[in-house]
């Protein structure tokens, strides 16, 4: 990519990137790969509430998108060094993230692959028979979400794999006195009020996080937020800094306890 590729709001209600397992695109270390905002004006703005719109409904499947790098972009906090959605509906099938990166410091920036804000009524991200990192070297590398990271958003992750991401920010969030701040969710970093995070079918194994949560940072600040585990394997996630007891791998603030059904955690 010679630059990043722009969702305009208003040129289609539903915006379908079919790479047809053939497609690789790459931001040559140089650049964010996609990126979609509903309320960034010079994307267009289609309604009065571009924080809660239904559209445009961006999927991307059966691609590849690699060594995507979002450092130094400041809009809405910047991260996502392969992907940034603000707005709208989002779903990625079938899609492999190799080598992605963003800022390596900051205490809320995140998502190596990808980062989002707000959904259509709070309606999950599903993520569906997707690769973020995959083997050594592979990985995603940024501040927070060696993977993916959010604020206040819902995700349904579904027969994935999630493996050899970092998150190397340092002081955590908020940032300790005299620390840039950052470093939680080695794969997930999921941050906000009222979301959910559903891992079904899923490997998440072989991340790191130079603060909390090797595997998952989870944090409902109003605790109402919860988290759901089947089927899934989560191993060898060291958290540096810090873990819920009984969790490994996971730091996890919300409703109760993280709910783990025919699940391996170790």
């Amino acid at each position: 990519m010679t630059r990043t590729a722009k969702v305009v709001n208003a040129a289609n209600r539903q915006v379908v990137l079919d790479g047809g397992g053939r497609v690789t695109l790459s931001g040559g270390g140089e650049r964010r790969i996609l990126y979609m905002n509903t309320c960034d004006e010079a994307q267009g703005w289609t309604t009065s509430h571009c924080n809660d719109q239904d559209h445009p409904r961006l999927v991307v499947q059966n691609l590849t998108f690699a060594d995507g790098d979002a450092t130094g972009e400041q809009t809405d906090g910047g991260g996502g060094g392969a992907i940034f959605v603000r707005g709208g509906q989002f779903r990625v099938v079938n899609s492999r993230f190799v080598g992605n990166r963003c800022d390596r410091t900051g205490p809320d920036l995140g998502g190596a692959a990808i980062r989002v804000l707000d959904q259509w009524q709070d309606k999950p991200v599903y993520v569906v028979g997707s690769t973020f990192g995959g083997a050594p070297n592979a990985g995603g590398v940024c501040a927070n979400g060696g993977a993916v990271s959010s604020i206040g958003v819902s995700w349904t992750v579904l027969n994935s794999l999630m493996t050899h991401n970092s998150a190397v920010g340092n002081g955590a969030n908020p940032a300790k006195p005299g620390t840039p701040g950052g470093g939680s969710g080695g794969a997930i970093y999921a941050d906000g009020n009222q979301f959910t995070v559903t891992i079904a079918g899923t490997i998440i194994e072989d991340n790191e996080a130079r603060e909390g949560g090797g595997a998952i940072f989870f944090v409902s600040n109003d605790r109402s937020g919860s988290l759901r585990l089947t089927d899934s394997v989560l191993r060898r996630n060291p958290s540096r800094g810090f873990e819920t007891a009984g969790y490994p791998g996971i730091f996890f603030l919300g409703a109760g306890e993280p709910k783990v059904t025919s699940s391996t955690l170790r």
